[in-house]
């Protein structure tokens, strides 16, 4: 969830119990610290679904009734109940009181703020599509171009950049950043990867394109970027194994091939995960 959702959801609702995951044995499907809100008429976030959620809910809203502040459930997630995790879990209801309600969101905004950083250099037709896909993701995006009329297309909840110069954008970049270069020009997707290449800090970087592009981009790198390694690169993106061209089915392939980079065990170590 976002933090906009929240205050909004915050402002709505009188009454909410704050329900998290604190304590988890075994498989569950979803991780310690995860939270839904809960009020009498709507809820918000998700603790993964099933009948845990469903339990959770009901719980929260019974206690609501009661005026409860606080009450636990610990839950075997077996056959008894319909999931086959096989884990167990304790979950912590607590009624917000002001406090909690401003504590929640800052908690919420010090994960966005931890969020690691997806660059999309180029608003194409490709680009606008995975600035559409990535702004419900955890993430910061940037959509980059040198175009104003090409971002001004993008509707999509994300930053946007415009600047004559997207090569610059990279040596800002933080370390962990995720880099998608698909700009309308081959020349300038030359010098920005080059740049990321160069910079070593990025989590993932991949390059629109073919075969024989990656191929003359190495070729490239060898002419003019004495040194520089392109191992780490991806180019193609997007290819696994569909043929269908269409902005949107690359653009999936693409986000799926990022956030596992950005979710994978080395990258949780370092970042705060998302509730």
């Amino acid at each position: 969830m976002k933090s906009a959702e929240l205050i909004a959801f915050l402002d709505c609702e009188k009454t909410v119990m704050r329900v998290e995951i604190s304590r988890v044995r075994g498989s569950s499907p979803r991780e310690e610290g995860a939270v839904m809100f809960v009020s009498d008429g709507a809820m918000l976030g998700t603790i993964g679904g099933g009948q845990l959620e469903y339990m959770a809910l009901d719980e929260a809203r019974k206690a609501l009734k009661l005026n409860k502040y606080i009450c636990r459930m610990d839950v075997p997630l077996g056959p008894e109940i319909g999931q086959c995790c096989g884990g167990r879990v304790e979950i912590t209801l607590t009624q917000m009181d002001s406090s909690a309600r401003r504590e929640a969101v800052a908690q919420i905004q010090a994960q966005e703020e931890a969020f690691p950083h997806v660059y999309v250099f180029g608003a194409g037709h490709v680009g606008r599509a995975l600035a559409e896909q990535f702004q419900h993701l955890p993430v910061h995006c940037v959509l980059i171009d040198s175009r104003s009329d090409e971002l001004d297309l993008s509707i999509a909840d994300v930053e946007k950049r415009l600047t004559a110069v997207p090569e610059a954008e990279v040596r800002n970049a933080p370390a962990g950043s995720a880099f998608i270069v698909l700009t309308h020009d081959h020349a300038l997707d030359f010098l920005v990867t080059s740049e990321v290449l160069e910079l070593g800090s990025s989590r993932w970087l991949g390059m629109i394109g073919s075969s024989t592009k990656r191929a003359n981009f190495e070729s490239f790198v060898r002419s003019h970027c004495t040194g520089l390694e392109t191992e780490t690169l991806n180019c193609p993106i997007g290819v696994s194994g569909s043929r269908d061209k269409r902005p949107a089915v690359i653009a999936a392939m693409v986000v799926a091939e990022v956030i596992a980079a950005l979710t994978s065990e080395p990258a949780v170590q370092t970042s705060v995960p998302a509730s």
